[in-house]
C-alpha cells in the first residue's frame, strides 16, 4: 500500500511535470505540502509527534518511488525525514519535538541540514562555523552550501564548532536576524530541487 500511494502520486503529479522544472532549474514548491499529506516526511517518526509511526523498509519504499520521479524530490523528503526531523525526535528536548516535527511533517514548514561548508565540504573536524557562548543564548558565525531545501526551509538544523572545538548541533529559525539562505545557481544536477547556502552573520541562537 505505501508503495502503490507514492507511485501513484509520482505518476500523477510529479512525471508531468518535472522535466520542466528541470529544465528551468525551478523548485516545484507546491510538492512540500502534497509530501506532507502523504506521509513522506518522516514516516518513521511517532504519530504522537505528526508521523507516520512506520517502520524503515515503508521509508525506504516511498524513497524509491519518489526517486523514479526525481533525484531532486526524493532529496526534498529524506533531508526532511532523515537530516531534519530525525535528529530533533533524538536529540531535540520535548518542548522542541512538539515545536517542529509536527510542523515539518505536515509540510507546513521545510527544513534543511547545515554540514557542508564552501572550504572543507562535508569534514565535520575542518568546519569553520563556530558558536561562542554569551550567557543565555549563543552566537553564530560562518556558512554552509549545497544545502538541499535551504532557500524554501522555515528551519534548519545547523552543526558548528563551539570555543573549545567540539561539533554541536543546534536549530535555527528562518526570520533571526543575521541568518540568510542564498539560492545556488548554475546546477548540472538536482536542477528541479531547492538548493541554496546557509549564511550565519552573528546570529543569536539558545
Amino acid at each position: 500500500m505505501v508503495r502503490d500511494a507514492v507511485r501513484a502520486y509520482v505518476k500523477k503529479d510529479i512525471s508531468p511535470i518535472i522535466e520542466d522544472y528541470a529544465q528551468r532549474a525551478e523548485f516545484p514548491e507546491q510538492i512540500v505540502i502534497q509530501l506532507g499529506e502523504l506521509g513522506c516526511f518522516g514516516p518513521t517518526i511517532p504519530t504522537e509527534y505528526g508521523g507516520g509511526g512506520l517502520d524503515y523498509v515503508s521509508y525506504g519504499l516511498m524513497m524509491q518511488e519518489l526517486e523514479r520521479g526525481d533525484s531532486g524530490v526524493r532529496s526534498t523528503a529524506s533531508v526532511q525525514g532523515s537530516l531534519v526531523m530525525f535528529p530533533i525526535f533524538a536529540f531535540g528536548s520535548e518542548e522542541q519535538k512538539k515545536k517542529y516535527l509536527p510542523k515539518l511533517a505536515s509540510g507546513e514548514w521545510l527544513g534543511c541540514f547545515g554540514l557542508t561548508e564552501p572550504n572543507h565540504g562535508s569534514d565535520p573536524a575542518s568546519m569553520i562555523t563556530n558558536i561562542k557562548d554569551a550567557g543565555d543564548h549563543v552566537i553564530l558565525n560562518g556558512a554552509k552550501m549545497w544545502i538541499s531545501n535551504a532557500p524554501y526551509s522555515q528551519v534548519a538544523v545547523v552543526w558548528a564548532k563551539d570555543e573549545s572545538g567540539v561539533v554541536k548541533g543546534l536549530i535555527v529559525e528562518r526570520g533571526m536576524e543575521g541568518f540568510t539562505t542564498p539560492t545556488t545557481h548554475g546546477k548540472w544536477s538536482l536542477r528541479a530541487s531547492a538548493t541554496g547556502e546557509l549564511v550565519f552573520d552573528n546570529v543569536k541562537s539558545s
